[in-house]
């Protein structure tokens, strides 16, 4: 068993198909169909199954790759020891984040952290996208969701709570709604999933209540939604850190705070692969992002402690 045909099966199995680990690793396709051909014939079994869009391994093959992988990270982080041999710590770390929360909230978190640290290449997206999370480019992903992909490892960053909520001018104008049913006709302010019908969900104590929406101003990005409650053009039904500081100075009231409302979920989670190797860069951001979710802590975590 060769050692380059081994960590090519790892290759395959993450990118999913030979002609986008070809690509990967800069090789031909029938380049990387040899290797996966010699390393099956040296272990005398079938270690992937292909189907016209994609790759996915037998049980040997996981095995295999687990192996392949282990190897994989062991030698990346000699080569990052090397490599930072007398150096302060550098690397790269992608970062996906919501759009609302990522700006609102973690920006301030993610320049504390260049000005910690900078030697780190911050390179951040701001997006809501919860298919394929972790990409080449993606390193960690911050994600409000009901339950966390059972693919990644889920890093609890606290509870989110939803808010309705409306500038002081439209209630003095319109009032605001006391029952969850008045949502149904009230100008409501949120976000929403392209083809699929928004539902509120509210809790208190043992009841729970479901209300389908339809919002008349309709946006992933948050701060736009915010400009909108400020306006006065309706409800809004978002985080609570949008509008965070508009409700504590009284410019914006909240209603029906009796129940826990709930659209994308409760939780926020920080999301990683399980199995691909984190550079001291990566593992540092992590612990740093989580520190600074907790409250009370301090954030600004030292270097010998990110490298453990």
């Amino acid at each position: 068993m060769e050692l380059t045909s081994l960590t090519v099966l790892v290759d395959i199995l993450d990118a999913g198909n030979l002609s986008q680990a070809a690509r990967n690793l800069k090789m031909t396709r029938a380049n990387v169909s040899y290797h996966l051909t010699q390393l099956e014939k040296s272990v005398g079994v079938q270690l992937v199954r292909r189907t016209t869009r994609r790759v996915e391994p037998t049980e040997v093959g996981l095995r295999l790759y687990a192996h392949g992988r282990a190897i994989q990270n062991e030698m990346l982080a000699a080569r990052e020891t090397i490599t930072m041999l007398g150096q302060g710590l550098q690397g790269r770390v992608g970062l996906s984040v919501p759009s609302g929360y990522g700006q609102l909230v973690m920006s301030d978190w993610l320049i504390d952290f260049k000005r910690l640290y900078p030697g780190i290449v911050l390179d951040v997206l701001f997006e809501n996208r919860v298919d394929d999370l972790i990409r080449d480019d993606v390193d960690i992903a911050v994600r409000v969701m009901p339950e966390p992909p059972p693919t990644l490892v889920a890093r609890d960053l606290g509870r989110v709570r939803y808010i309705a909520c409306a500038s002081r001018a439209y209630a003095q104008t319109h009032g605001l709604p006391t029952q969850l049913e008045a949502l149904r006709s009230a100008p409501l302010i949120t976000a929403g999933v392209v083809g699929r019908q928004l539902r509120l969900r509210a809790y208190q104590g043992t009841l729970r209540e479901e209300v389908t929406l339809e919002p008349t101003l309709i946006s992933e990005h948050f701060p736009f939604l915010r400009q909108g409650i400020l306006a006065g053009l309706g409800v809004g039904l978002v985080p609570d850190y949008v509008m965070q500081d508009a409700v504590a100075s009284g410019e914006v009231l909240t209603t029906l705070d009796e129940w826990r409302l709930s659209i994308f979920g409760n939780q926020m989670y920080l999301l990683y692969m399980p199995q691909r190797h984190q550079t001291r860069a990566v593992r540092t951001c992590i612990d740093y992002l989580l520190a600074r979710a907790r409250p009370g802590s301090d954030p600004a975590l030292p270097e010998a402690a990110a490298s453990d």
